[in-house]
């Protein structure tokens, strides 16, 4: 970090699993932000290879501003994400994954816009697939802002995680031990518990995967499916929704599922076609 830079409040907190080619960009995109945050938190999700080596590494260089936290098991990102806030001092947290990264002006436009608007306690923004050879797109600065209800949060996650800046102090976490949807769960409840959330309608993150059938988390649909499902339920237990919302909410998700579930199918079959044909459509 150069000494002259401008450094906002706020923690970024990264969860770290088996990512040691991939976390050093997401790293350089956060040193390279016009604004730079108070803090960076990796948290080692139990990589068992050589990524916490690469962690430490990053610690070293970045001594003070870096900190390294190596959890024993394997928790999964929403709990190894707690872990991180649960030592987090600034009063905002952004999130990051490993192998996402940033726009430079990213925490600039995201804190001030924060910092401006006291009464919001989540903000997301745009988020786009950015492949080595794409050009990232402009970040808009005078962007709309979309307010987000709870409502649409059954139908639709509105952020990607890599997107999310909110209060620290919020009497929320993501759910221990949940592996899928742990991320729209957290957004859920919060919107529900009557905070403000809202969307900036310009793209400062990004990630480098395609979303669905990609490998990863991203190509387990069927758990996906159940991680939302599962979230619903919650919801319902615990009085946030009603019984026709429950059944509506879910009504919906499977019908998305079943339409993901084709799209995968049916680009596995091009794809197929093409090899068997010689790459001639």
């Amino acid at each position: 970090m150069e000494h002259d830079q401008i450094v906002v409040p706020v923690n970024v907190v990264i969860p770290c699993f088996r990512c040691a080619h991939t976390v050093k960009c997401a790293i350089d995109s956060i040193v390279k932000q016009t604004h730079k945050p108070a803090g960076v938190i990796l948290v080692d999700d139990a990589s068992r290879d050589d990524t916490l080596g690469v962690l430490w590494e990053l610690e070293k260089r970045y001594a003070g501003w870096i900190k390294v936290i190596a959890l024993d098991e394997n928790v999964g990102a929403g709990s190894a994400r707690n872990a991180g806030w649960a030592i987090a001092t600034q009063p905002y947290i952004a999130f990051l994954d490993a192998d996402d990264s940033w726009h430079p002006e990213k925490l600039r436009i995201q804190y001030e816009y924060m910092r401006n608007k006291p009464d919001i306690t989540l903000c997301g923004h745009q988020c786009v697939c950015l492949h080595n050879s794409d050009d990232p797109p402009v970040a808009l600065e005078n962007f709309p802002v979309t307010k987000i209800s709870a409502n649409s949060l059954l139908f639709k996650n509105a952020f990607s995680t890599p997107t999310v800046m909110l209060k620290r102090d919020i009497p929320f976490r993501f759910q221990e031990g949940k592996h899928f949807a742990e991320d729209f769960l957290l957004w859920q409840q919060i919107a529900f518990a009557g905070l403000q959330v809202v969307r900036l309608e310009s793209p400062l993150a990004y990630v480098h995967k395609s979303l669905y059938g990609a490998g990863g988390l991203s190509a387990q649909l069927w758990k996906m499916e159940g991680g939302e499902l599962s979230n619903f339920a919650f919801l319902y237990r615990a009085a946030s929704i009603n019984f026709p919302l429950y059944a509506i909410s879910v009504f919906f998700s499977v019908v998305k599922f079943m339409k993901r579930v084709l799209v995968t199918r049916l680009r596995g079959l091009i794809k197929l076609l093409l090899r068997r044909g010689g790459g001639v459509a």
